[in-house]
């Protein structure tokens, strides 16, 4: 990602600086308006993740400004997720039917020896003794299942229907910064729009009530090797 809340990161390369020269400076533009300079400047061989950044007013020390959540974007993030479920008996049945990729109690052996070929891990309640202790190997990759991001469930079928249809997790981070994938390069700029709305209404409705001045102090999309394009962020203001 370009930027870091409102602090652009150093970039090398000619494409990138000439990428970055053909943006107008210190303009703020329409949430439209950015994401389609954003595929306009994309110059990368791949289709180039999409991302937003949304600086907070929140300090996230305080157990009582931290903003997480999570939300399903309408038209997915164009990534194939592998959701990996923890679970016995129907439950397991379930998840296959929803579309798990992974089923199983066997799994917590594997990945106590290393394998970690999943992006998302659900499980069912009654398994946490057995998933409680891969924390130390989840945690810090940030696939640990938790009841608030709805990946400790007794309806698992639903919690994978959601992974897979574009279902994400958010965070704030040390520097009141919020960041998150909404698309692909080549999504059209509805598909972008509308999961950027979503995204930031969900933003919006996670704001602590501890938060003080102007919540959203700045949003920023931007490809993965492209620079960042300045949402004007008073509509989000503005409902906050």
């Amino acid at each position: 990602m370009s930027l870091v809340g409102s602090v652009e990161m150093p970039r090398q390369g000619k494409k990138y600086r000439d990428a970055r020269e053909k943006l107008p400076r210190g303009v703020k533009f329409t949430p439209g308006q950015a994401l389609e300079l954003v595929k306009d400047l994309s110059f990368a061989r791949f289709d180039e993740t999409v991302e937003v950044s949304t600086r907070l007013s929140v300090d996230p020390r305080k157990a009582d400004q931290i903003v997480r959540g999570t939300v399903v974007l309408p038209h997915g993030t164009g990534k194939e997720v592998r959701v990996l479920v923890i679970a016995e008996g129907e439950k397991a049945q379930e998840a296959e039917a929803a579309g798990a990729d992974f089923v199983g109690t066997d799994y917590v052996q594997q990945i106590q020896q290393g394998w970690l070929d999943f992006d998302v891990v659900v499980t069912t309640p009654d398994q946490m003794g057995k998933v409680g202790p891969l924390g130390r190997v989840l945690g810090p990759r940030g696939l640990m299942p938790t009841p608030k991001a709805g990946t400790v469930t007794m309806d698992v079928g639903r919690a994978v229907r959601d992974i897979k249809a574009g279902k994400i997790e958010f965070r704030v981070d040390r520097t009141g910064n919020v960041h998150a994938p909404i698309g692909r390069v080549s999504f059209e700029i509805g598909q972008l729009e509308a999961n950027l709305e979503a995204f930031m209404d969900s933003i919006v409705r996670a704001r602590p009530a501890a938060a003080k001045g102007g919540y959203v102090q700045s949003v920023t999309v931007s490809s993965t090797m492209g620079p960042g394009v300045a949402v004007d962020p008073n509509q989000y203001r503005r409902r906050a």
